[in-house]
């Protein structure tokens, strides 16, 4: 079971541009930050302590599975609402440079997935249609659409499921940031480097590992840390069926197709085959690539990434 899980946290790894071999036993299990040490990252990641920003809230609402699920909220209640979806088991409070920086002007939800950051974590429910009527119904519970869904890795697939479940009516526009869409050409297939010599690494290590991968500028180790901490909220097995959503890439594509909405595809030049064509066939649709950055690329250029989707926001959605 453990060889299993490593074997597709590798999947995952190599799609963030890991070359294989990325897996080195961590001498322990991170401890959580203290506030002090994540402040030296400066006004782009304020304080993620256990103490929340000023003007940053915690909500919950239950889905209609019977599931507590967990949101930050933050900006002025009667402007447009912006729901930023996070990736593979991260939590809600990745999004804070957005966060603090959108919410002055608009109204900022930032969601932790069902088994993800303080949301509950249930023994069911982690695939695609599931998770996609999750994001349906924080969007129904918020009672603020049209919206603007900033959907990022695993995030983007939820929101694209979310589409299929609810249709496009709750929507005024879409960001993607960074995953396939379904669009060709598809992604290189995923082949395993040579064996590595010693035991695999254990659950904790192989995730410390991940986080780490994310960040083409690493941040602070605090950060790191405590990232890691709240990823392995995430129980092993439910990680392996988020990893193996049982659906083909067309299902991905079709939703992208049957919404009309304005579209923002942020990426890596890994993507670029895919925005481009994605450009090409679907109206309304723009692209932009960050060749400096790694997966969480939001995080390692707060400031470019909130300046393109600003531009989009006011040329395309509300102008």
């Amino acid at each position: 079971m453990r060889a299993l899980g490593v074997a597709l946290l590798g999947v995952v790894l190599v799609g963030l541009g890991v070359p294989p071999g990325w897996a080195r036993p961590a001498a322990s299990v991170p401890t959580r930050h203290s506030v002090a040490a994540l402040r030296t990252l400066g006004t782009a990641l304020p304080t993620l302590g256990t103490a929340l920003p000023p003007g940053v809230t915690d909500h919950f609402f239950l889905s209609s599975d019977g599931v507590r699920l967990h949101y930050l909220e933050a900006g002025p209640s009667g402007g447009h609402t912006l729901v930023f979806v996070p990736g593979w088991t991260m939590p809600a409070w990745i999004w804070m440079p957005q966060i603090v920086a959108f919410s002055r002007r608009y109204h900022v939800v930032a969601f932790d997935p069902r088994g993800q950051g303080d949301s509950a974590v249930p023994a069911t429910g982690y695939e695609p249609r599931r998770r996609g009527r999750d994001v349906a119904e924080l969007i129904q519970h918020l009672d603020a659409a049209p919206v603007v869904v900033v959907g990022w890795s695993l995030g983007v697939l939820d929101t694209l499921a979310s589409i299929h479940v609810a249709g496009d009516r709750w929507l005024a526009g879409l960001v993607l940031v960074d995953n396939s869409v379904g669009e060709e050409p598809p992604p290189a297939p995923y082949r395993p480097g040579p064996p590595r010599r010693g035991p695999p690494p254990n659950h904790a290590a192989a995730m410390a590992a991940f986080v780490r991968a994310m960040f083409h500028h690493p941040p602070p180790a605090a950060y790191l840390d405590r990232l890691t901490q709240d990823a392995l909220h995430t129980p092993e097995t439910a990680s392996r069926l988020l990893l193996a959503y049982p659906v083909p890439r067309s299902y991905w594509r079709e939703a992208v197709y049957a919404t009309k909405v304005p579209l923002l595809y942020v990426i890596r030049p890994r993507w670029v085959a895919q925005g481009e064509n994605l450009v090409r066939h679907r109206a309304d649709t723009e692209m932009d690539v960050f060749d400096d950055a790694g997966h969480a690329l939001f995080v390692d250029e707060p400031a470019r990434f909130n300046r393109v989707m600003e531009r989009f926001l006011q040329r395309s959605v509300w102008p």
